[in-house]
């Protein structure tokens, strides 16, 4: 007996006019789902088991690895993959995953020892990369706190480069709450702040600590009722003529000096 071909859904089919939905912010918030776009992407959504369903060009199909039991497979066409991808090169498959944040209590424990704080971070690239950065440095989370820009814009997706599947991270509307429940977990907060009175590069005692690290916003930094929050302020020494540091560079240099710093 011969198997039916299956039929490649169109951008006009009601399915993918639904899914397409979920570019929006408001509509993933309701229905608690997102789309993973791209390979990697792909490919880190399986394994943190957050995917219900993955949606492939039928010229793509080598991209699909052998898919877990309940996770379903569906072929579109070349108009509905580009209608659910993000990106200019649609490379061939997206998948529609179920939220993967945690509650703050998981991102910051007794056992922490190195987290990410994000308040007011509004690029996503900027929050894709922090979050990409803290997994490269072995921070056991990464709290979205205030306004920052949402974990499943796909920019931030992409950008985490599938790190945003490897370490928990949270989403905390009140900034003042991640850094009070940062220090009840026994963290000290060091707060990133170009005038701080603690020099980076001169600090290994302090870094060596357990330790959650407060980035503020990319233009106008932290607030300063936030920053009195933190148990320091550190600043990164600028020795040339550059006004500042793009926050995903200074994020990852303050992380990387914690990690060397609890591995020596």
């Amino acid at each position: 007996m011969v198997e039916p071909v299956e039929t490649p859904l169109a951008a006009s089919n009601p399915r993918v006019k639904q899914l397409r939905r979920l570019s929006r912010r408001s509509e993933r918030s309701e229905r608690r789902l997102f789309l993973a776009d791209g390979p990697k992407a792909v490919e880190g959504a399986l394994a943190a088991g957050c995917v219900v369903e993955v949606l492939v060009r039928p010229d793509a199909l080598g991209l699909v690895p052998d898919l877990p039991a309940g996770v379903r497979r569906t072929l579109v066409d070349d108009r509905a993959l580009a209608a659910l991808s993000d990106s200019v090169s649609p490379a061939g498959v997206v998948a529609v995953c179920r939220f993967v944040d945690v509650e703050l209590d998981r991102a910051l424990t007794e056992d922490s020892r190195l987290v990410a704080v994000c308040a007011d971070v509004r690029d996503p690239g900027n929050a894709g990369t922090v979050v990409r950065c803290a997994d490269a440095a072995g921070a056991d989370s990464v709290v979205l706190a205030g306004s920052s820009v949402d974990l499943y814009n796909p920019k931030t997706l992409r950008a985490s480069v599938g790190s945003a599947f490897h370490l928990p991270v949270s989403v905390e509307p009140d900034p003042a709450a991640a850094v009070r429940a940062a220090q009840a977990a026994g963290l000290v907060v060091l707060a990133a702040d170009g005038a701080g009175e603690v020099d980076l590069f001169e600090a290994d005692e302090l870094l060596a600590r357990p330790t959650a690290w407060l980035f503020g916003n990319e233009a106008r930094g932290l607030p300063e009722d936030l920053a009195a929050l933190a148990d320091h302020r550190v600043a990164i020494p600028i020795h040339g003529r550059a006004e500042s540091l793009n926050l995903s560079t200074a994020a990852a240099l303050c992380l990387y000096a914690s990690a060397r710093a609890q591995r020596s």
